[in-house]
């Protein structure tokens, strides 16, 4: 039960906020409407259907950092009739409600597990995203719901239901019965629901049950209702609090230099100037000087303009708290917006400001001053400019050192010459190619000063995500940057808040992995873990040294995958999975999924880099270390279709060999220290002939049952089982008579692995392994030969008979 009186409190209040709350959440009734003029279960084209019917769902099925509209296009393009099997099943009302819902999160998973192309790291079907899509096929039935939200009202009503983490299919029920208890009481509300319906248009919803609207309500509490909610969700706060100045009052003070001294009137030009709201770090960037300078400032100005005036102060228990409401309303920024916190001049201090005059007070800080902020340590930051048509960054090593010229060919001074001049050992560089690029692609610092003729510096990182010159100039932060202000030229100044602004936005692309303590790993953990004589395991090392691409071949449950990673870290002599990348090719497996490629975003399309081409980049910053790129079901992509240009770069004589991209005009290189490991099933019937392109650039190593290594037997002999070892036998004499069959062959032969990984052996555990493992793959290489299938099935059943 839920307490009335505090849901009548809520209803007052959504009820005062109405006119101004349904300006901005009429939406919801609008996508509801939509939905159900679009959505058609049977439609012949059920992606275009359902990217139709869901158009106008806004941040409903796109929320922040959660995809779910998205994922469910992605499986449609991949699999259009499961993706409808999954919505058929989940609107059949005839069958169980928490079944339904936990049947499309599982085929959720197995569609991601099935089609991924190494980029789907989650489905995004949450009980959010499912709830939603359940209203809007029944809006007269079901709600959105959200656990914070639900959370949030359960507490405000007091209700005896609280969601758990944890509690996924009780958190739904009970939710849905906490939202049909709301919805009953307003019901009764004859005024809300007159409310309601008098703002109703064609393009909206009925919402004949109220159900939109109860669930509307919920948001309400959880995002304005609640002082927590308030802060966090961004509405301006304190809403009951007023220093209760008159413009004409503020005015006054303005005139005053003992409240409004230089600097506080520097931070109330440059507010304005932002456009009346703006973080420290914001104004800090822009015009100059240090956060602090705007944060502590405001601070001791609303302390003289309290002294001043007696006004009243907020209530808080932290200090600080209760000064800058005098001169701000604030809230918490967006997750993409420079600092922590937003301030706004109140009303009241903006209208006076329009009316003093500021003409005298500077906008900007001096370039001395300026350079003061960048630091103690006189650290200087630049941003250098290469024409790709005569250099570019992409044909520099990590740690190589290059030269500038101070003059042009001519014998003419560069531009801007004082920069050369003044640039130092240690300073840091920004460095961007221009046209045809127009990207920040590496990171570099000054070795050398400048010794008359030329700069030294070097290349510390290239960038696996370029930044674009767009993305940057339209950064209100960089307004004032050199480089914007006149691009002609080679090397420009940047300040250290413009530099700090720059690397924070390429480690947003770009991050840097923590460093965590790595697990040596040698030759003899290999060979215990992946079963193969210590003769085969050096051959291994050898061709993967001296050819750098390599496929492991092999029937079904040898262990390729296991053996792949495995191999990595021998090579490493270190468990380091930060220098390795894994990927699954399939039919649908492009260029632009492997390298780059224009994909949609928003409104419009934007490049973007694939996991091979940021790993190659990752692998060229690190030049001294090995990297390991490891493909599974390499032999189902077409390999000309994946690779384009890169099929002559892979190879291991043309390893650091250019090669300029069509997609970007910027030149790339496979690194020498990338090693290439394929995985291939030799037993799939329904892959053709190995494309010869693949089988050239590659070397084959045929990765055999390994009952007979040293490491199977000791693990054997560990289980101490005698069902497991008789089964065992069998496999082998099985394996003998694969191998000799005409049709099969040895690279059909049954693995190791089915039976690897227990440290508890049970005869339960072995008949599934032969009931659902070994005998459905016989069924499938013997479905012609009956007598010889029956045989087997005798033989590998009678291993669990008592009698035997």
């Amino acid at each position: 039960m839920i307490n009335k009186n505090s849901l009548a409190a809520v209803i007052a209040a959504y009820k005062q906020n109405f006119p101004t709350h349904w300006e901005n959440e009429k939406y919801k009734w609008e996508a509801v409407q939509h939905f159900q003029d679009h959505w058609d279960i049977n439609a012949s084209d059920f992606l275009e259907m359902f990217t139709k019917a869901t158009d106008k769902t806004n941040n409903l099925l796109a929320p922040l950092n959660n995809y779910p509209r998205r994922m469910i296009q992605m499986f449609a393009e991949a699999d259009e009739e499961a993706t409808r099997a999954m919505f058929i099943n989940l609107y059949d009302e005839s069958k169980n409600f928490v079944e339904r819902v936990e049947k499309f999160q599982s085929d959720a998973a197995a569609m991601r597990v099935k089609y991924d192309q190494g980029t789907w790291k989650q489905h995004f079907q949450t009980l959010n995203s499912i709830s939603t899509y359940l209203w809007l096929r029944y809006p007269d039935k079901y709600y959105i719901y959200k656990y914070s939200e639900c959370r949030d009202v359960a507490k405000v009503l007091d209700s005896a239901f609280i969601p758990k983490k944890g509690s996924s299919s009780s958190n739904l029920t009970g939710g849905f019965h906490l939202y049909n208890e709301i919805c009953e009481q307003l019901k009764k509300d004859e005024e809300l629901v007159q409310m309601l319906q008098s703002v109703l248009t064609d393009r909206c919803y009925p919402d004949k049950a109220l159900k939109t609207l109860t669930m509307d309500m919920g948001f309400y509490i959880s995002r304005f209702y609640t002082k927590k909610s308030t802060e966090d969700h961004g509405e301006w706060f304190p809403t009951d609090y007023n220093p209760n100045i008159t413009t004409e009052e503020w005015l006054a003070l303005l005139a005053d230099g003992s409240v409004f001294k230089t600097n506080s009137l520097k931070i109330m030009k440059r507010i304005k100037d932002y456009g009346g709201m703006a973080t420290c770090k914001q104004l800090s960037v822009k015009y100059g000087n240090s956060p602090n300078f705007y944060n502590t400032g405001s601070f001791t100005l609303a302390k003289r303009v309290a002294e001043m005036t007696g006004c009243p102060l907020m209530t808080s228990h932290n200090d600080n708290a209760k000064w800058w409401p005098i001169l701000y309303v604030g809230k918490h920024v967006d997750k993409d917006m420079a600092g922590n916190y937003i301030w706004k001049l109140r009303d009241e201090l903006s209208k006076a400001l329009d009316q003093f005059d500021l003409s005298e007070i500077p906008l900007y800080e001096e370039k001395a001053q300026t350079k003061i902020s960048q630091g103690s340590d006189n650290q200087g930051y630049w941003w250098l400019n290469a024409n790709p048509n005569i250099w570019s960054f992409s044909n520099i090593g990590i740690g190589e050192t290059q030269r500038y010229t101070l003059y042009n060919e001519n014998g003419n001074k560069r531009r801007i010459f004082q920069n050369f001049l003044d640039a130092k050992a240690g300073d840091l560089i920004i460095g961007y190619e221009s046209y045809p690029v127009k990207k920040v692609v590496a990171l570099a610092k000054v070795i050398e000063e400048s010794d008359g003729e030329n700069l030294y510096f070097e290349k510390t990182e290239g960038l696996a995500t370029p930044i674009d010159y767009a993305t940057l100039k339209n950064c209100p932060e960089l307004e004032k940057m050199e480089y914007f202000q006149n691009p002609q030229g080679s090397l420009f100044k940047l300040t250290k808040e413009e530099y700090d602004f720059i690397e924070d936005m390429i480690r947003e692309e770009n991050p840097v992995a923590r460093k965590e303590p790595i697990e040596a790993y040698s030759k003899d953990q290999f060979l215990k873990e992946v079963y193969m004589t210590e003769e085969r395991y050096e051959t291994l090392i050898s061709l993967l040294k001296h050819k750098q691409n390599l496929i492991l071949q092999g029937a079904p449950g040898v262990g390729k995958t296991f053996a792949a990673k495995r191999l990595a870290y021998a090579m490493m002599g270190l468990k380091d999975n930060s220098r390795i990348a894994f990927i699954q090719f399939h039919q649908n497996y492009s260029y632009e999924d492997f390298m780059m490629g224009y994909k949609p975003k928003e409104e419009g399309f934007q490049l973007q880099y694939g996991i091979f081409y940021k790993f190659c980049q990752k692998a060229a910053n690190m030049p001294d270390q090995p990297f390991f790129f490891i493909i599974d079901e390499i032999n189902r992509g077409n390999m000309s279709k994946i690779f384009g240009e890169l099929l002559m770069l892979i190879e291991k004589d043309y390893r650091g060999t250019k090669a300029t991209l069509a997609y970007n005009g910027m030149p790339f290189t496979v690194p020498k220290n990338l090693y290439m490991i394929g995985m291939m099933n030799t037993a799939d019937r329904s892959l053709a002939v190995i494309d010869y392109a693949l089988r050239r650039r590659f070397s084959f190593f045929e990765i055999e049952p390994g009952f007979h290594s040293a490491g199977f037997q000791s693990y054997q002999s560990a289980l101490d089982q005698d069902t497991f070892n008789i089964l065992i036998e069998r496999i082998k004499e099985l394996n003998q008579e694969i191998a000799a069959d005409s049709s099969l062959g040895p690279g059909f032969r049954i693995g190791h692995s089915y039976f690897c990984g227990q440290a508890e052996c049970t005869d339960e555990w072995l008949k599934e392994v032969v009931e659902y493992d070994i005998l459905p793959m016989l069924h499938e290489y013997w479905f012609d030969e009956p007598d010889k299938l029956q045989r087997w099935e005798n033989i590998l059943r009678g291993v669990f008979n008592d009698e035997r």
